[in-house]
């Protein structure tokens, strides 16, 4: 398999960041969008490079739609916030660099991830407040979730 330096490098960019936002969000409940958005505009340009550039951008628009409303609605039917916005600005990363066909499968695992965790880690992760740290699962979705052929690479160098 041959691995262009391009996919390469957008890679390790994602990886790196992945891994930064996972630890922030694990330590502070915050997603910055110092972060976030650059990750966006990477994604929607590497989109563009590898002829994808519609998928990415529809994907960038669902993610966030996807993780806003449901925030929105739990806050109309309890009152009270569940999901931040950090969360729905990190699926819009993963719909930049993964297309809007990746999106289900981010959900999936990062969903599954976080559960599993859960249930195996709850005194690391669950605060007096009740709250997840949600960024280090959306990133084990992300590394999952990408379609272009650095995802081999990547495996190798995680696992």
């Amino acid at each position: 398999m041959e691995f262009k330096p391009i996919t390469i490098i957008a890679s390790f960019i994602l990886i790196l960041f992945l891994i930064t936002l996972s630890w922030t969000d694990y330590k502070t409940y915050r997603l910055p969008n110092k972060l976030t958005f650059p990750l966006m505009l990477f994604g929607l340009l590497n989109g563009y490079i590898t002829n994808k550039a519609i998928e990415s951008f529809i994907g960038l628009i669902l993610g966030y739609l996807i993780f806003f409303s449901l925030e929105h609605f739990y806050k109309v039917i309890k009152n009270k916030d569940a999901i931040g916005r950090g969360d729905a600005k990190l699926l819009a990363v993963g719909g930049a660099w993964c297309g809007w066909i990746g999106l289900p499968y981010i959900i999936l695992i990062a969903s599954s991830a976080g559960l599993i965790a859960v249930l195996l880690f709850k005194k690391y992760l669950l605060k007096s407040n009740g709250h997840i740290p949600f960024g280090p699962f959306f990133s084990i979705g992300h590394s999952f979730g990408l379609d272009h052929e650095c995802l081999h690479l990547m495996k190798l160098i995680i696992f």
